[in-house]
């Protein structure tokens, strides 16, 4: 008997975690509840990639926008202008389809599983989902006789266990008691008979144990069909939210594949073409036509002197008027002012270019300045370098710059003989009488 107790005791102590064991099928009824919660995350995981793609498409229509004006106003030319314009171009029809894909993704998949979601499962005013009820119910009536049947059989295995038990305690004392001097043969009469009766008892005990036993092993049958039934329906259920939710990651990646939608194929096929037609030799030819040797010129020609026609302002006599350069003898209050409010802010490009030429490319036609009408000196001829001509400052000035000097008006100065104050309109010059008279 002792064996078998101790066998008995460790089979008591290993735990399972079947889904036969009474209540383990609620994790089945739980999954119901996991599956709403899953719908959800996959919203919010569409949404959240909704996000992205409308982030990238503004960020391609904000690059496109930025490069697009600066390669029109930049110094390339031609049809490789164009072919660059054209990669601005597939930004911009990219980012469409980027914005299609937004679209796509919440108006069509988004709805899909939160409509679904809304069919699938329905909410109870005391909590919970209809469905996860209904299964736990399913369940519980299906489990109600066999965990009877159960706890029976585990109140007949306690006792026939103590009784094994008290079996046991009462055979080591008879047995003990036989090499005592102290115990009477009356005592030890009564310890014989406690033998006796534990033997019955252990004997009743796993007779009700067992007879209970085998009465759960007749319901057992029953029970597996009815929570088989329930839990197939479960799997029924839970069949259509896998199968559904297959059809909307598919929908998903159709959506989020670009590879295959033609649109987005052209994109690049408009693009490569473009590209291809840039012509280095047709470019050349053509800066070569509008800014180079091919370009048509009015070239020198005697001319008879005309009383009627009038003389023809220069645009670097029109630059010295407008920037307010202020020679000996032509200097005062008003255009010394209007010398200091002229100088504004210059872009690098701009102070880059090269200054007029004396030429005048007005639509008059290109003409000499006055004083080549008049038989003056050349342009093209530099005066000669000299010791330098005195000056001084018409106000007072701070430089502004690291390559400027400060004046307090009426400073005497002095600057090269071929420097022009009309070339450095922020300065205060007034040029001396002798630099006036040689220009």
């Amino acid at each position: 008997m002792s064996g078998s107790y101790d066998e008995s005791a460790a089979a008591a102590e290993e735990i399972t975690d079947s889904f036969w064991e009474v209540g383990n099928y609620k994790r089945t009824v739980k999954r119901i509840d996991d599956g709403h919660r899953l719908c959800n995350d996959l919203m919010n995981c569409v949404h959240e990639r909704a996000k992205i793609e409308k982030a990238y498409a503004q960020q391609l229509t904000d690059w496109s926008k930025r490069w697009r004006q600066l390669i029109e106003k930049g110094p390339q030319y031609g049809s490789l202008e164009r072919a660059w314009g054209a990669v601005m171009t597939e930004a911009d029809k990219v980012s469409e389809l980027h914005q299609d894909v937004k679209s796509s993704l919440l108006n069509e998949d988004f709805e899909k599983v939160k409509n679904w979601q809304k069919d699938a499962y329905h909410k109870q005013i005391i909590g919970g989902f209809k469905e996860a009820k209904e299964a736990d119910d399913g369940f519980r009536k299906a489990q109600k006789p066999w965990a009877k049947k159960i706890k029976e059989v585990e109140t007949a295995k306690k006792a026939y266990h103590l009784a094994c038990k008290e079996e046991k305690l009462a055979v080591t004392r008879e047995a003990n008691s036989k090499t005592e001097q102290s115990i009477t043969a009356d005592q030890q009469k009564k310890l014989q008979d406690k033998v006796e009766k534990c033997k019955q008892d252990v004997q009743k005990a796993q007779e009700k144990y067992e007879k209970v036993l085998e009465e759960l092993n007749k319901c057992t049958p029953q029970y597996m069909e009815s929570m088989e039934q329930v839990f197939e329906q479960c799997q029924q259920f839970e069949e259509k939210r896998l199968i559904f939710l297959k059809e909307v990651l598919l929908d998903i990646k159709r959506h989020l594949n670009l590879a295959e939608s033609s649109s987005y194929a052209n994109v690049y096929r408009e693009l490569e073409q473009t590209i291809r037609m840039a012509d280095a030799q047709e470019d050349l030819r053509w800066f070569r036509s509008t800014s180079g040797p091919g370009m048509p010129m009015n070239w020198p020609q005697f001319e008879e002197w005309n009383s009627d026609l009038t003389h023809t302002i220069t645009r670097r006599e029109k630059s010295k008027k407008n920037e307010g350069v202020t020679l000996t003898n032509a200097s005062g209050v008003g255009e010394s002012a209007a010398l200091a409010g002229d100088r504004g802010s210059v872009s690098s490009y701009e102070r880059s270019q090269p200054y007029t030429a004396e030429w005048s490319d007005d639509e008059g036609g290109n003409s000499l300045s006055a004083s080549e009408a008049n038989g003056g000196a050349n342009p093209f001829e530099e005066e000669t370098a000299g010791k330098g001509a005195r000056v001084r400052a018409l106000y007072d000035y701070d430089g502004q710059e690291q390559d400027e000097l400060s004046f307090k008006a009426g400073s005497p100065g002095l600057c090269r003989e071929e420097d022009d104050p009309a070339e450095f309109p922020w300065q205060p010059w007034v040029m001396s009488p002798s630099k006036e008279k040689a220009r």
